[in-house]
């Protein structure tokens, strides 16, 4: 299987809104990723438009409808206004995340021992406007099923633990942490995304320990990276290390 790169556009519209005006734009750079290869575009418009505003949602959307087979992905708290956005614009993926307007960005996942009830109907919900549901979620297997039960198609792993440990003499244990997970989430018949603090450095080792991530949404880095080497590179990069992850896991399969 080879995973989707999903581009998170929010570095690129909190830049924009350190000035007036509307440069960058997120839709001028949406548009730059998929012409260089992104599977998709990812917004996580908040309440407080920290980055993404209300207007870059439909934008953005229209842009989208323009490039078949690629996807739009709206992530946040939908107990806040996402469900709000999704019915104005109908995206492909809802990715639930359970952060509050104190945070800076999102730093954990449901805990569905306390969330399942209340995040059932919304499941419903978007179903019913056509987007497929992921749920934000750490690597704890043992909730994986309920995540299924409670009728997500995805689980997005919360990746920012792995990401910290790389380098470090945790990293191997983080990595199988993971692995189980993403095998629990399998096993449970979902799919599984993953997202945070993933970059060109870290990659390539969660998707071959994973095996079955089926999308990567990464922002972040990716930007900072962009300054570097220019988007339409970068972006190069990663579907390269995509397709080496593919690679290793094939060969792995046949041993």
């Amino acid at each position: 299987m080879l995973t989707k790169l999903s581009v998170n556009l929010n570095k690129i519209a909190l830049i924009r809104n350190s000035r007036e005006g509307n440069t960058p734009s997120p839709t001028l750079f949406a548009a730059l990723a998929l012409k260089a290869g992104a599977a998709g575009i990812t917004v996580h418009p908040r309440p407080d438009e920290r980055h993404i505003r209300a207007d870059d949602v439909p934008a953005l959307a229209r842009l989208i409808a323009r490039w078949p087979g690629r996807e739009f992905n709206i992530e946040g708290n939908p107990f806040m206004n996402l469900m709000k956005h999704a019915e104005s614009v109908h995206p492909h993926q809802l990715t639930f995340v359970p952060d509050d307007a104190t945070q800076k960005t999102s730093d954990h996942g449901f805990d569905l021992e306390k969330s399942a009830k209340d995040l059932e109907p919304l499941i419903r919900r978007g179903h019913e406007l056509g987007a497929r549901v992921s749920i934000f979620m750490d690597p704890v297997p043992e909730q994986m099923a309920l995540a299924k039960a409670i009728g997500a198609d995805r689980v997005e792993l919360y990746t920012e633990s792995y990401a910290a440990a790389c380098g470090t003499i945790d990293e191997e244990e983080t990595l199988r942490r993971f692995a189980a997970a993403a095998r629990a989430a399998h096993e449970a018949g979902l799919g599984v995304n993953a997202g945070h603090d993933l970059s060109l450095t870290n990659l390539l080792a969660l998707l071959v320990a994973c095996e079955n991530i089926a999308e990567v949404s990464i922002g972040h880095a990716l930007v900072a990276e962009s300054l570097q080497y220019g988007m339409t590179e970068t972006i190069g990069r990663y579907n390269g290390l995509l397709l080496e992850a593919a690679d290793r896991i094939s060969a792995k399969a046949q041993h």
